[in-house]
């Protein structure tokens, strides 16, 4: 896919590995639109890269069906979530422990949910964010990893129903398999491993994850939408010292 002119909408693309594929696709040529709740970082992105933006909650069904319905993009990027809060199991509260359920299983839910419904046109992509804590779990995290796996899981679902309705709509889960420090999930992860470990989160990070900007991430999610090749499974890793690689085949 050329990816010049394309629509694009990027949730949570003002900061974070959203921000990261946001200025991947600006320098390709893409007509992005950021969505995310802060309304200074969305001034900012758009001041600094000349996006449009919009403010909005990904947990409001209203916003997503009008959202999607209104721009009606060529390739929509979820990547919105909550920074899971940290502790272990014998520490948390139920609401520490469910809030990535509650706004990333949540929201996730809502936009394949309208994607499929306005629906999305023929041939479109939707890339869905999950964590390699979906495969290897996050002890420290608490639902963070499952409600990842969710997302990967609903992915899949959302192929099925698109191949039942005859949409042509290709949904696909990106994995990050590393940490990333300039980021506030990242961050706060390794802080609490760090800790866990009587290591700084510098030392952490460079003992355990191949170094990688936002940046470096959001070109390796271009390559994914420029690829109509080989990058045709369900699920989809991207690590430093890797690129790119099939984490799950194509689902039927």
């Amino acid at each position: 896919m050329h990816l010049k002119d394309i629509r694009v909408v990027v949730t949570g693309g003002s900061g974070g590995l959203g921000l990261g594929v946001v200025e991947a696709l600006v320098e390709r040529g893409s007509r992005v639109t950021v969505v995310a709740r802060g309304v200074e970082a969305l001034a900012s992105v758009r001041a600094r890269l000349g996006v449009d933006t919009i403010s909005a909650d990904i947990t409001d069904p209203s916003s997503a069906r009008e959202i999607l319905a209104g721009i009606r993009p060529d390739i929509l990027v979820l990547n919105a979530g909550a920074k899971p809060r940290m502790g272990r199991l014998d520490e948390m509260t139920w609401a520490d422990f469910n809030c990535t359920w509650e706004t990333d299983v949540r929201g996730g839910f809502l936009w394949l949910q309208s994607a499929l419904n306005v629906p999305l046109k023929p041939g479109s992509r939707v890339l869905v964010s999950s964590s390699g804590a979906a495969v290897n779990g996050s002890p420290l995290s608490g639902g963070y990893a499952g409600a990842k796996r969710m997302l990967w899981f609903m992915a899949k679902y959302a192929n099925a129903v698109s191949k039942q309705k005859a949409l042509d709509i290709r949904f696909q889960a990106i994995v990050p398999e590393q940490m990333f420090a300039a980021t506030g999930v990242g961050e706060a992860g390794a802080a609490a491993y760090a800790r866990a470990g009587g290591v700084e989160p510098g030392v952490f990070l460079a003992r355990n994850y191949p170094a990688m900007s936002p940046k470096q991430f959001g070109d390796s999610v271009a390559e994914v939408l420029e690829d109509d090749g080989g990058l045709v499974g369900l699920a989809l890793g991207i690590r430093g010292e890797t690129g790119v690689s099939v984490l799950e085949g194509a689902s039927a």
